[in-house]
């Protein structure tokens, strides 16, 4: 049963990747897949946090500690804290750098104020990053 926890969401985290790869050999946009991987990516969590939860409830006190802990709701807490901070400064750093290149293209004199709001995003990300150092020192 313990093998079977840990293949199940592995095999929906590695399964989209699959479907991404064919399509970009077809020559075919690739967007439909990745939705499916984020997709797959928060049902794994969803899935083994449910399986692991029931573990622990149907467990004695012995038995529930192997189940997900407070230390594991922490370090998903800092995992998500992390990588969709940095997914939000990588989509908010290439919205503002492509118009900063395009303000700058028209007038040099903007090249200061221009990079501040690429700076400006750049930080959402070492945000996320303070956010999940605290929540590790916590534990």
């Amino acid at each position: 049963m313990q093998y079977l926890l840990v293949l199940i969401p592995v095999a929906m985290l590695v399964s989209p990747l699959y479907a991404i790869y064919r399509r970009r050999e077809k020559g075919k946009n690739p967007k439909l897949a990745l939705v499916c991987q984020i997709c797959a990516f928060f049902g794994a969590v969803i899935l083994t946090g449910l399986v692991g939860v029931g573990n622990a409830l149907a467990a004695d006190a012995a038995e529930a500690a192997a189940g997900i802990t407070d230390m594991s709701w922490g370090l998903i807490a800092a995992a998500l804290a992390t990588g969709l901070s940095g997914i939000g400064g990588g989509l908010a750093t290439a919205a503002a750098a492509s118009a900063a290149l395009g303000a700058i293209s028209e007038n040099e004199k903007l090249f200061g104020k221009a990079m501040l709001f690429v700076g400006l995003a750049e930080g959402i990300a070492l945000y996320g990053l303070i956010v999940s150092l605290m929540i590790l020192g916590r534990f």
